[in-house]
């Protein structure tokens, strides 16, 4: 049986593709949700067209502060105790391919699950590496972690592949590399906008977002970071993720952001967002997603991080801060000097990932 795991947003909306590639083509395969974004997971399962899980972990609240997030892996950790257990309960009797997406405590657990309850994984959006496990952190320690724990590795562009080539050669890691033509995040966005209906670039606010761990308990980072909205272009929105709210909490909460005369506002729709992004003037985010799905769109983006995974943007439509203040105040002076022409694209690298979870099943089969 083909078994998806997930339990953040960023992971449901890409592997939404991949979930309507198996249905399009008949193929069977059970949902477990970890849970570690369980408050959202329901309403953005609705609005991406997937079904419930057969297996829900973790509870319905987010694991959006230190202690809940502790609790909540240590929940899923003591099910690593017994491999049969963890085959019977989570994974239904069945054995065959996990897949798992991306770099979350949510990847990390998910693999540790499968590959204890005897399973094959499958790591989609394999190979992203920034080169530094301080930035960010932890997510290079994961992704680091669940390639060399992985089975297949699904490439999403050129650089990725060359950073799993260059660890199979030194042996640290054994799995088999497929290259993908895109990030299915690719896919996700261009059904987003298709939705939303037509947007006209720089017809609405300034979207802001800060979400990682490396910037929300660095004083200095956040710091920077308030006194970055300060200088944004009016209107201005500040999309507050809930582990955000808690670090501004301390600080005065929103009225902080607001009587500097930048808007905020909760977590939207997915759609809802990509609209947001499309018609922005320019974006500053510190989000690996929002880099991408801005590198598409061509929209000018400050992005609040010393180093990035991804390639996505950079030296085109996408700066990166680097805390620096020269940089982002040349960013500042004139943004539309970075905007470029939306690129949305074609492809399709979820059917070249069900093709591979297909001929893995068969595979398993014959064994």
């Amino acid at each position: 049986m083909i078994q998806v795991v997930f339990g953040t947003k960023a992971e449901a909306i890409k592997l939404a593709p991949v979930l309507a590639e198996l249905d399009r083509r008949g193929v069977a395969y059970r949902l477990v949700e970890t849970g570690q974004h369980g408050a959202f997971l329901p309403g953005l399962r609705s609005e991406l067209g997937l079904r419930a899980p057969d297996v829900a972990l973790g509870g319905d609240r987010d694991a959006d502060t230190v202690v809940r997030a502790a609790l909540w892996g240590a929940g899923l950790g003591v099910r690593l105790w017994s491999g049969r257990r963890l085959r019977e309960g989570v994974f239904g009797g069945h054995g065959g391919v996990c897949l798992v997406h991306g770099d979350t405590p949510s990847t990390l657990l998910a693999t540790l699950m499968a590959r204890r309850a005897g399973l094959r994984v499958a790591h989609l959006e394999s190979g992203l590496r920034s080169g530094s496990w301080r930035h960010p952190f932890p997510e290079e320690l994961i992704r680091v972690a669940v390639m060399r724990l992985a089975h297949v590795l699904f490439a999403p562009d050129a650089e990725a592949v060359e950073n799993l080539e260059a660890l199979v050669a030194e042996g640290r890691v054994r799995g088999r590399v497929v290259a993908t033509s895109a990030n299915t995040g690719a896919e996700a966005l261009r059904s987003a906008l298709a939705s939303a209906g037509p947007v006209e670039a720089g017809s609405g606010p300034v979207v802001a977002t800060t979400h990682r761990v490396e910037n929300l308990h660095d004083d200095s980072r956040f710091e920077g970071f308030l006194a970055l909205l300060g200088r944004l272009a009016r209107p201005a929105v500040f999309v507050v993720h809930p582990p955000t709210e808690a670090v501004l909490a301390d600080r005065g909460g929103r009225a902080v952001v607001e009587a500097m005369g930048v808007a905020t506002s909760g977590l939207v729709s997915y759609g809802e967002f990509t609209a947001m992004l499309a018609a922005a003037p320019y974006v500053v985010t510190d989000g690996g997603s929002i880099q991408e799905e801005c590198a598409r769109l061509g929209v000018p983006t400050l992005l609040w991080r010393d180093r990035t995974e991804r390639p996505d943007g950079l030296g085109e439509n996408v700066v990166l801060a680097r805390y620096d203040d020269e940089v982002v105040g040349a960013f500042l002076a004139d943004p539309q000097e970075w905007r470029r022409p939306v690129a949305l694209g074609d492809e399709r690298p979820s059917a070249q990932v069900v093709d591979v979870l297909v001929d893995e099943m068969e595979a398993l089969a014959g064994g």
